[in-house]
């Protein structure tokens, strides 16, 4: 048995040097038989690295692979959503509009490159035109003989009582001389001024008996001239021609059936759907018996009090019609009256 050594203090140095010293005394491997040769050194360092390190790497091989697979599937989910994102953003209306944005602006580009090259084109054309003459066709120089000659054979609508002018204005030289109250029915009893005769001289002469003319300032007045056209009238076509007043309300009406009563010395019975005189209120009441008197071969003779502010256009069709204009003022004075 060996002697019982006690252990090192804790705190002590331990001297390796003796050690060290026995280990340089030897120099070949007979001398130290523990030293090992390279090749068994290189498989000693290969086990004890498999021992000692091998469940660490597979476990650190494992994570990274989980890792790895983790960020794949993520990387799946990101580039489908993405996919999602594109879809959407192409079905709605600002991915449309930014689409059509873009084909805009290409087509833009385009055109400008396109209107810069017909510039270029047009600078280096020779814009200088020749002068063409050009001779008159014999052809044309007899179609533009007939065309005045068709002109001159049409007479014109204010000529429609130049074969009756020389009677209507001794009606008008009448008319303006004293009144005969004892007159012969449907002929003027009642003197007129020379506004008046103008009046009518303008409608008969230059309109060719269409037309509208300015009021005299009020209804008494308007039937008095009327009345004047309805005597010259009867001396030009005499049973073949019938007279139809247009106003809108009842009292205007009355105005007139006395007033053309008392101008033309006629009866209650002169007025009426078979009379010389109808009263209407209603412009279509008007047109159905002018087309009645024009289809049997009479001549209607419309006429339209001041107070109407607007005119029919189917009235205007009629060969005779008058309508008088009123002032503003007039019409204003009429409404309150009524």
């Amino acid at each position: 048995m060996s002697e019982n050594i006690p252990p090192p203090k804790k705190d002590a140095p331990v001297d390796l040097s003796a050690d060290k010293k026995n280990l340089g005394n030897f120099s070949s491997e007979d001398e130290f038989p523990s030293k090992l040769d390279h090749d068994q050194k290189k498989d000693l360092d290969e086990d004890l690295s498999k021992t000692s390190c091998s469940p660490l790497v597979k476990i650190a091989l494992k994570e990274i692979e989980s890792r790895r697979n983790e960020l794949l599937q993520e990387i799946d989910e990101l580039t489908k959503r993405k996919s999602d994102l594109e879809k959407k953003i192409k079905a709605t209306f600002t991915g449309q509009s930014d689409s059509i944005a873009r084909h805009v602006k290409g087509f833009q580009d385009y055109l400008t490159g396109a209107l810069q090259d017909l510039a270029q084109s047009a600078e280096q054309l020779d814009l200088v035109v020749p002068p063409v003459v050009l001779k008159p066709s014999p052809l044309d120089q007899i179609k533009s003989s007939q065309k005045i000659e068709i002109s001159e054979q049409i007479p014109a609508i204010a000529d429609n009582f130049k074969p009756d002018e020389t009677l209507v204005r001794e009606c008008f030289e009448q008319f303006l001389g004293r009144p005969d109250f004892y007159a012969d029915p449907w002929k003027l009893r009642r003197s007129l001024e020379n506004k008046d005769i103008e009046l009518l001289e303008d409608w008969f002469f230059s309109m060719g008996g269409r037309g509208a003319q300015p009021s005299r300032g009020s209804r008494a007045k308007n039937v008095l001239i009327s009345a004047g056209l309805i005597s010259i009238l009867g001396e030009l076509y005499g049973d073949r021609f019938q007279t139809l007043v247009l106003a809108s309300q009842p009292e205007r009406l009355g105005e007139w059936r006395r007033g053309l009563q008392d101008a033309l010395g006629l009866d209650r019975e002169d007025f009426g759907p078979n009379s010389g005189i109808v009263l209407f209120e209603r412009s279509n009441g008007v047109l159905e018996r002018a087309d009645r008197l024009e289809e049997r071969g009479d001549v209607p003779l419309i006429l339209i009090d001041s107070a109407e502010q607007s005119v029919e256009i189917p009235l205007l069709q009629f060969p005779l019609w008058l309508a008088f204009a009123a002032e503003p003022e007039e019409l204003y004075a009429d409404e309150e009256l009524l």
